[in-house]
């Protein structure tokens, strides 16, 4: 793999047709590497096109001898699982979005975009290992380390301390197509290309990350400068878990098998619901004739036979109780590796707080690790935008409403209004806010209004001094 330290390299000997040639080594070396492979099988799983059980082949003899696909191979089972772990574990913690000690923070990141292309980047992280977010002035952009219909990003890690010090985004649509890449450097971002057949050529040459734009009402932009870069880095890593390896490698394995073992009972059930047949008698027959034989049973539905040959009609009913133990064995298992909620835990009843925390444990737990990953990402980003500042989140949930909402009324003479505001489970944390702002206003007007009334002068007048 290409590292910081070999770009340094490059750059020293100023030759850009080398500094070209590294780039094209370090894409092929990301593409051949374990992670991006990784990547790139997790993106199919994401997709419903789990890469075991397309990949399987079911070949049979035909009557020629040659080894070709059943029909039966078309029957591709594959499950939903893996898509369904990573969206609940990340929907839990960032559904709700992100929020700050101080309004403005958020729109130095993009502002209430920001809770989209933070979810975002952060299920690209769980399923493909490693995302990255582009701070981008004052917005936050994402790249993946590997996609399918994507471009992916090739980190350039420093040797000495772990940190991303450049990077390289690349693209191509197809092998015929151009290829596009993308180096990003401390002081700036290079723009190249390479069509088929051609050497790569630079596209746009390095520009500073801020761009001064000049313009005026009448003739619109009339000019671009260079306004400088950041202090660090502006690409952050957003790894997904503490042992930055994909969030699939826990289950894929079980995962396989549950597809393996529902698409051969598909099968088969495709099967059995034929009839097969059996001729007596009839040893002369070889491979083509049965062949033709049962094509002729098909077409015609009937078939001449002599007083010796016996033709003989037969089902097969498939079992079908072991493999339906061990599949919902298997699902148990997935989602006690994943460490994921099964909402068969919690009943349609009218469960109590205490019963839905604790079916939220394994999930709470893995959250935690999580949170603090999601964490780390987004103070690389505040420390780009200049701001000292923590987020905060309140994690998605099932909750028995009228159990909570009681034992909250329940405190309310022990808490403020505002911390009152965040418990109540109907209330998300941006609108408490908002909520108190309105009750203040509602106060004050009848403050007012009691006020107006009070110095309002009585109907008649029955002072002495009117007498």
């Amino acid at each position: 793999m290409k590292t910081y330290q070999d770009l340094q390299e490059v750059r020293k000997k100023n030759d850009e047709k080398e500094l070209m040639s590294f780039l094209i080594a370090a894409i092929n070396d990301h593409k051949s590497s374990e992670m991006y492979k990784m990547a790139i099988e997790a993106d199919l799983y994401m997709r419903h096109k789990n890469a075991f059980i397309y990949n399987a082949v079911d070949l049979i003899e035909d009557a020629l001898g040659r080894r070709v696909p059943t029909l039966s191979d078309a029957v591709k089972c594959a499950s939903g699982f893996f898509p369904t772990f990573v969206i609940q574990q990340n929907q839990y913690l960032l559904g709700n979005g992100v929020t700050f000690n101080n309004k403005q923070t958020k729109d130095k990141l993009g502002g209430d975009e920001f809770d989209d292309k933070l979810s975002f980047m952060g299920e690209a992280a769980l399923w493909g290992i490693v995302s990255f977010g582009f701070y981008n002035r004052n917005k936050v952009e994402t790249f993946k380390l590997g996609s399918i219909d994507e471009p992916s990003f090739v980190p350039l890690w420093d040797e000495e301390n772990g940190s991303l010090r450049a990077g390289i985004r690349f693209w191509q649509i197809d092998p015929q197509k151009p290829l596009r890449v993308t180096l990003y450097e401390m002081d700036g971002i290079t723009e190249y290309m390479q069509r088929k057949s051609e050497e790569m050529r630079e596209l746009t040459p390095k520009k500073t990350y801020k761009q001064k734009i000049y313009s005026t009402k009448k003739d619109g932009v009339i000019g671009i400068s260079n306004g400088g870069n950041y202090p660090a880095f502006p690409i952050v890593p957003f790894w997904g878990n503490p042992e930055h390896q994909s969030e699939l490698v826990s289950i894929k394995g079980k995962i396989d098998m549950y597809d393996l073992i529902s698409t051969g009972f598909a099968r088969d059930e495709q099967e059995a619901a034929t009839i097969y047949w059996t001729i007596s008698n009839a040893g002369g027959m070889d491979k083509k004739d049965l062949k033709e034989f049962v094509e002729n049973l098909r077409v015609v539905r009937a078939a001449n036979t002599s007083e010796q040959t016996r033709v003989e009609a037969h089902t097969v009913e498939v079992p079908y109780q072991s493999r339906e133990t061990y599949l919902n064995r298997l699902e148990n298992d997935m989602y006690r590796d994943f460490m994921a909620l099964n909402l068969r835990d919690i009943s349609a009843g009218n469960n109590t707080a205490t019963a839905i925390e604790a079916a939220y444990e394994t999930l709470n737990n893995k959250a935690d690790r999580y949170e603090y990953c999601v964490r780390q990402f987004i103070k690389g980003l505040l420390e780009l935008a200049g701001v000292d500042d923590a987020p905060t989140f309140k994690r998605s949930k099932i909750v028995n409403v009228a159990e909570q909402t009681n034992a909250v009324l329940a405190m309310g003479n022990y808490i403020d209004d505002r911390t009152a505001l965040n418990l109540f489970p109907l209330i998300s944390v941006d609108e408490v806010d908002e909520i108190r702002a309105r009750k203040a206003e509602e106060e004050m007007g009848r403050y007012e209004d009691t006020a107006a009334e009070e110095q309002e002068e009585p109907l008649g007048n029955t002072s002495k001094e009117a007498e």
